[in-house]
């Protein structure tokens, strides 16, 4: 038998049984198609974190010791002078000093939010990777002339102003004792979004006092890999500074959040992996499946096994048509798998961005669809296998007798 008479004879034992058979591919279908969307929309969750984020991997952050450093006393306060000196880092790119401390923000009698008050200069977005949702960033000239504007985080917005950006631009706000113009509305990332932002001269104007102490500092590298050079450059730039000798007595801490990114990719990739593995746990189950209805087939079919055999059908006929009618079920279910995750992710590409703009638009790759559809065809090879071989060793007599 050619292996086109033997496809033909499965195709048409397939059809003699349609429920059957498609109830047989289901579980190859359901297995697929989990396989493929769930890889596809892990992929789109961790590129757009990365297109969000990804700046956010080069924000270095410079803060003082929170308490006194064992055998070093009461740690030094950082200064403007230390921003200045780390501006000057071949490895970073910028460098803002920063002044923060709760607050309270008013609008109007009864209108309030407990918030952070923040100094800082013009390019704090730009560090940070922030942006305006509403209005504009304060400039060099209102750092210059100590301008009472300010800038407010979204969850500010919500408390006074219902959420209405439109409606906090021009109003007027009230931040210790002192009443501040609202410029601009930061759009919402998760990360200082409850801040009122305002020139650091500004702050210390009307908020904190001071002439040069700063909380902290937010410098960026220039690049990912520029991160372990930039980190090596300011611990040598403030240990100079801060007359650190012993490196275990430093009295100030330097974060890089790039740690914190590889960290997050590295939850999404084993948390795909997980997922992947239990929807593949259907297509375990679909091959369970095909292996129990390839021996019912077998066993519908012993008589026909019977009269081929002895007609002359060798071993390798039977076993290559049983064979091919057990990858063929299979190839269907993952075929029609296959076609059904890519529509679903097709979909996923234009709703998502609607729906979740943040969350990242599901991926189609070749890998995912090809290994699914790969692992479906081997299922079928597998699950035939011991049916093919079954019927391939009856005994021709036997076969005959059987009812």
């Amino acid at each position: 038998m050619s292996f086109r008479e033997a496809l033909r004879t499965a195709l048409r034992s397939l059809r003699a049984h349609k429920l059957r058979s498609m109830l047989t591919m289901l579980g190859i279908i359901i297995g697929v198609t989990a396989v493929i969307v769930l890889v596809g929309f892990g992929d789109g969750m961790k590129a757009g974190f990365n297109k969000t984020f990804g700046e956010l991997s080069k924000a270095i952050i410079i803060e003082k010791a929170r308490a006194n450093v064992p055998g070093g006393g009461t740690p030094r306060e950082l200064r403007d002078a230390d921003a200045i000196a780390l501006g000057k880092a071949p490895a970073l790119s910028e460098v803002v000093p920063l002044l923060a401390s709760t607050a309270l923000v008013q609008y109007k009698p009864g209108t309030q939010f407990r918030g952070q008050a923040f100094g800082s200069t013009v390019r704090f977005l730009g560090v940070n990777n922030r942006t305006l949702e509403r209005g504009t960033m304060f400039t060099a000239n209102d750092e210059q002339t100590k301008n009472r504007v300010v800038v407010l985080g979204p969850e500010v917005v919500a408390a006074l102003f219902k959420g209405k950006a439109g409606a906090a631009l021009g109003k007027e706000v009230r931040i210790a004792s002192t009443t501040f113009t609202v410029i601009g509305v930061l759009r919402s990332d998760g990360n200082f979004d409850d801040i009122a932002l305002m020139p650091l001269s500004t702050s210390r104007a009307y908020i904190f006092g001071g002439d040069n102490e700063i909380t902290s500092m937010a410098a960026k590298a220039d690049s990912v890999a520029q991160v372990p050079v930039a980190l090596e450059q300011i611990n040598e730039i403030m240990d100079g500074r801060h007359k650190i000798q012993d490196i275990s007595k430093r009295d100030y801490k330097v974060t890089a959040l790039r740690k914190q990114i590889d960290q997050f990719n590295q939850f999404v990739k084993y948390l795909t992996k997980f997922i992947v593995a239990v929807a593949a746990i259907s297509l375990l189950v679909g091959g369970i499946g095909v292996a129990n209805i390839m021996l019912v087939s077998v066993t519908e079919r012993t008589r026909e096994i019977g009269i081929r055999k002895a007609v002359g059908a060798p071993r390798g006929a039977i076993m290559k048509q049983f064979l091919l009618e057990s990858i063929t079920l299979a190839g269907i279910g993952g075929a029609v798998g296959t076609g059904i995750a890519v529509a679903v992710i097709k979909v996923g590409e234009n709703v998502v961005p609607k729906v979740a703009p943040d969350f990242g638009a599901p991926i189609l790759s070749a890998p995912p669809v090809v290994i699914a559809f790969g692992v479906s065809l081997g299922i079928g090879l597998v699950a035939g296998g011991y049916p093919a071989v079954r019927a391939a060793w009856m005994r021709p007599v036997e076969a005959l007798r059987f009812e």
